[in-house]
């Protein structure tokens, strides 16, 4: 069972364990944390606190096996166990989600996909069929869909947050513009490539 991870400390150990999985299929036996740095944008100093944390990874000098890493990452994160996450909106953002296989290694399975769009309802995105919104709140029941993206126009996101959350989904990533309004105990992330490249260069210069 995960222990309860500050948002900052989660998100890093989510990068890392990335990483880790993406260098294991590499044929990578170890990584050091200057690697992990280099891919991660965290400071390797940060990478070895956050690490050491939960016990130790491998030997100085010698970088962290990436199989063990990978496999403890996984556990501290509770990736270990499979939680189940819908897609709401099959434009480009979603297709692009499904088809990159994003949860594969992160104990995450997208049970269900759903848009408004009746042509693109019955479409056929990976391995799954588009729902319409209607099916939203039976679906996330069913499935106890613990996790939803949101990836709609920003003027539908609102909407969407509510029924989610009203379903019973505790988590939300937001990839529309709207500054998102959830209850406590609901936590949301909404993903703003612009800024994140705009701090990288004002971090750079």
């Amino acid at each position: 069972m995960a222990e309860r991870l500050r948002s900052s400390v989660a998100t890093r150990l989510s990068r890392y364990l990335r990483v880790a999985r993406r260098a294991e299929k590499d044929g990578l036996a170890s990584i050091s944390s200057y690697e992990i740095a280099a891919y991660t944008g965290v400071n390797p100093t940060q990478v070895r606190r956050d690490l050491s944390a939960f016990g130790r990874f491998g030997k100085r000098g010698s970088g962290y096996r990436t199989d063990l890493l990978g496999e403890r990452l996984r556990s501290i994160l509770g990736a270990d166990q499979t939680r189940a996450v819908v897609i709401v909106g099959a434009g480009r953002v979603g297709e692009a989600l499904l088809g990159s296989q994003f949860a594969d290694t992160q104990g995450l399975e997208v049970v269900a996909i759903f848009d408004i769009d009746p042509r693109k309802v019955g479409k056929t995105v990976g391995r799954l069929s588009v729902s319409p919104v209607s099916e939203l709140e039976r679906q996330v029941k069913r499935h106890g869909a613990e996790g939803g993206v949101i990836a709609v126009p920003e003027r539908s996101a609102q909407e969407v947050a509510d029924r989610l959350v009203g379903a019973g989904v505790r988590a939300l990533v937001n990839y529309s513009e709207a500054l998102l309004k959830v209850p406590s105990g609901v936590s949301v992330r909404t993903l703003d490539p612009a800024g994140e490249l705009l701090s990288m260069l004002t971090q750079d210069v």
